[in-house]
C-alpha cells in the first residue's frame, strides 16, 4: 500500500494527484518547487517503474516543469533554468524535484539541498502559489 514518507509533510503541502504521482508544493519560498512522488508501494529507483510507468513519469515531470515555470512568474521569481533530481539519499522513498533557478537565487549555480534553511512562505502568498501550481498542474 502507497504512504507517503513523513518526511515530505514537514516541508511541503500537498497539491493533488496526477495519474502516477502525488504532487507536492515545497515550502521553501525561495524557489519555485513541486515534488513528485509515485503512488507505488515501496518505489525506491526509476528502475522500479514498470516502462509504461516509466513514460508516465515523464510526462508528469515535464508537467510540473511547466507548473514551476507558472508558480515562478506569478510568484515574480521567473525561471531561468529547471533543475529535476532523483536523489532520495536522505529520503529513499522515489520522489522526483522539480526546482525552478534563477540566477539571482541564493545557491546559483549550485544545488539548493543543503545549502541554507528553508524560507516559509508567508500565508496569502503561499495560498497563491498553490492555487497556482495546482491550476497550472491540472489537478
Amino acid at each position: 500500500m502507497f504512504q507517503i514518507d513523513p518526511a515530505f509533510l514537514a516541508g511541503s503541502e500537498p497539491l493533488g494527484d496526477l495519474p502516477l504521482c502525488h504532487a507536492r508544493l515545497q515550502t521553501d519560498a525561495r524557489y519555485p518547487w513541486i515534488v513528485l512522488i509515485p503512488r507505488l508501494a515501496n518505489a525506491r529507483e526509476l528502475e522500479d517503474l514498470m516502462t509504461p510507468d516509466q513514460a508516465r513519469l515523464m510526462t508528469e515531470i515535464i508537467r510540473a516543469g511547466r507548473a514551476v515555470r507558472a508558480l515562478g512568474e506569478a510568484l515574480g521569481l521567473p525561471v531561468d533554468k529547471l533543475n529535476v533530481g532523483a536523489l532520495g539519499n536522505v529520503t529513499p522513498q522515489l520522489h522526483i524535484h522539480v526546482v525552478g533557478r534563477r540566477r539571482a537565487d541564493p545557491a546559483w549555480p549550485g544545488p539548493v539541498w543543503g545549502h541554507s534553511p528553508a524560507e516559509p512562505y508567508e500565508p496569502d502568498v503561499l495560498a497563491y502559489g498553490m492555487d497556482t501550481a495546482r491550476r497550472a498542474l491540472g489537478v
